[in-house]
């Protein structure tokens, strides 16, 4: 019962924060497709999107990344042995730390930002690179903004309140869209805006918003926070248990995650000898990869993380493994059909959100064949994202970091004979990222069935393949849309591409449901009676 009780919370709670994370995830898409409408993929486009790659690594690094994974872990605990009162403490405590911590790696990001630039674009020209270390010292504050965020959120999911957090990145997109577009215009006022086209001004004015964006992002959350009773009070008693363990273990986290960051910023380095374009066509792919991945993967993660925590802190091993298990089932019936939809229908889904302005059908080409590689790998970069917080809970945070730092190797060797030797260019960084993604799932997994005993592989396998057929099923009606509707893509208007498209994805994803269902795979059952006992009570 323990176990069938957490896979219902399990379900029932990724739906409510997938909803959230869908919410966001659109209006992200919007907002970069804004962006590549105004600024295309040019050599001002790579600019920005490198600039606010310094900031955004270091968001993964501490932000969403240690410091989240080390904080929830330490605080669902502290709720279940010693009560609110103590995790509140120690959430002030977290607090203080992370705004003095942040605060100082945001002047020494702001110093320091040519040394940045050199590292992570060294093939950018001189000018380029003068442009991309004016606007990253702009948009630095962002990581500080956006860690007080990720604390406030990691506080509200430990108390299993998942809506208003997945939300707030949301605000962070309207904030972002709204406030950058209106600075371009009023920093750049010589741009016509029924044609805009702008300069380095109008560059200034987006990073200004993302700014805005961040700190919208982190108030959203106080309301919601004020309610379940925490008073943020400055406390530097840093010598608190609490805190000690969240800093032990994010030595291990922040290594596992700055493997992560360094494979970006080997990636980025890569691109940036490629001319300009392939950092913009790369960072738009890995945007669309996300929206599954965020949506489905951290949606699924978020959730599970609070639940592992608190069956580790008990000693309850069968509902530790039971959720574990769920979750990973629940990942792969979510991001298989997502990956071969995005293989399939890349270049209609970008033709569609991107192709605008200045952003044109060769950028929208070379886009798709970079999504289509790193579709290969969504369904084990998502099983990662659920895996790896869960060594944490077992107080075995070595074996990420040592999986991470193995795939930095893996990565770099991938790079240099995909993009180079084999002359795949921006494919090449792609289908690394992908092969990186499933071999570290691969690793955890084998290492986690050591440690825990059986995570139910054999039904794991058996849902596989039945969600391997379902998908099958999936490939057949997409297949079937580009004979019949994406032929004549180049000639066609947007409201024929956002018919067909809203004809072909429902479609494709009820043609695979339904086999999912027919196939008998548990986790489709799951959504099934949750549906029902909804609509039962409407």
């Amino acid at each position: 019962m323990a176990e069938q009780r957490g896979e219902r919370v399990s379900t029932r709670a990724t739906g409510v924060v997938g909803l959230a994370i869908f919410s966001s995830r659109i209006l992200g898409l919007v907002r970069e497709m804004v962006i590549a409408s105004l600024f295309g993929a040019t050599r001002n486009m790579d600019a920005f999107l490198t600039a606010f790659r310094a900031p955004n690594m270091l968001r993964d690094l501490f932000a969403e990344g240690a410091l989240s994974t080390a904080f929830v872990t330490t605080f669902s605990k502290r709720i279940a042995q010693e009560g609110d009162e103590s995790a509140w403490s120690l959430a002030s405590k977290v607090a203080t730390l992370t705004l003095v911590f942040m605060s100082a790696v945001t002047l020494l990001g702001v110093l320091f930002a040519p040394a940045v630039i050199t590292v992570l674009a060294p093939g950018f020209p001189a000018e380029k690179a003068a442009l991309t270390i004016l606007l990253t010292r702009i948009m630095f504050p962002f990581i500080l903004l956006v860690s007080l965020a990720a604390l406030v959120m990691g506080m509200l999911n430990a108390k299993h309140v998942f809506g208003m957090p997945a939300m707030a990145s949301t605000f962070f997109n309207i904030g972002s869209i709204i406030g950058g577009v209106t600075l371009c215009y009023v920093l750049d006022r010589q741009v016509d805006w029924r044609h805009p086209h702008f300069g380095e001004r109008g560059l200034v004015g987006l990073s200004i918003g993302t700014l805005i964006g961040g700190l919208l992002q982190l108030v959203v959350q106080f309301p919601a926070l004020r309610k379940l009773g925490f008073k943020f009070r400055p406390d530097v008693a840093w010598r608190d248990p609490g805190v000690r363990t969240i800093l032990a273990l994010m030595g291990p986290a922040t290594i596992a995650a700055s493997a992560v960051q360094v494979n970006v910023a080997v990636n980025s380095g890569f691109a940036s000898k490629l001319g300009d374009g392939p950092m913009t066509w790369l960072n738009i792919a890995f945007r669309l990869m996300q929206l599954p991945l965020g949506l489905f993967g951290v949606a699924v993660a978020t959730v599970t993380l609070p639940l592992v925590s608190r069956s580790a802190a008990l000693g309850n091993k069968a509902e530790f493994r039971g959720a574990l298990a769920h979750s990973l089932r629940l990942v792969m019936l979510l991001t298989i059909p997502s990956a071969i939809g995005l293989m399939i229908l890349a270049e209609p889904i970008i033709s569609l959100i991107y192709q605008h302005g200045r952003f044109t059908a060769f950028a929208t080409a070379r886009t798709a064949e970079a999504l289509r590689f790193y579709a290969i790998g969504l369904a084990g970069y998502a099983a990662v994202k659920v895996l790896a917080p869960a060594f944490y809970a077992l107080d075995k945070r070595n074996l990420p970091m040592l999986v991470s730092l193995l795939s930095i190797a893996v990565n770099f060797c991938l790079n240099w004979v995909l993009t180079f030797h084999l002359g795949l260019g921006h494919r090449g960084l792609a289908l690394s990222t992908s092969v990186v993604a499933i071999t570290n799932f691969l690793l955890l997994y084998l290492m986690m069935r050591r440690y825990v005993g059986r995570l139910e592989t054999g039904e794991l396998l058996v849902t596989f393949v039945k969600l391997l057929l379902a998908g099958a099923l999936l490939a057949a009606v997409c297949f079937g849309a580009q004979w019949a509707f994406f032929r004549t893509l180049p000639d066609q208007r947007v409201w024929q591409k956002l018919i067909e498209i809203a004809i072909t994805i429902p479609a494709a994803a009820a043609a695979f449901f339904g086999a999912a269902y027919v196939l008998r795979v548990a986790e489709v059952n799951d959504l099934v009676k949750l549906l029902r006992r909804r609509f039962g009570r409407a």
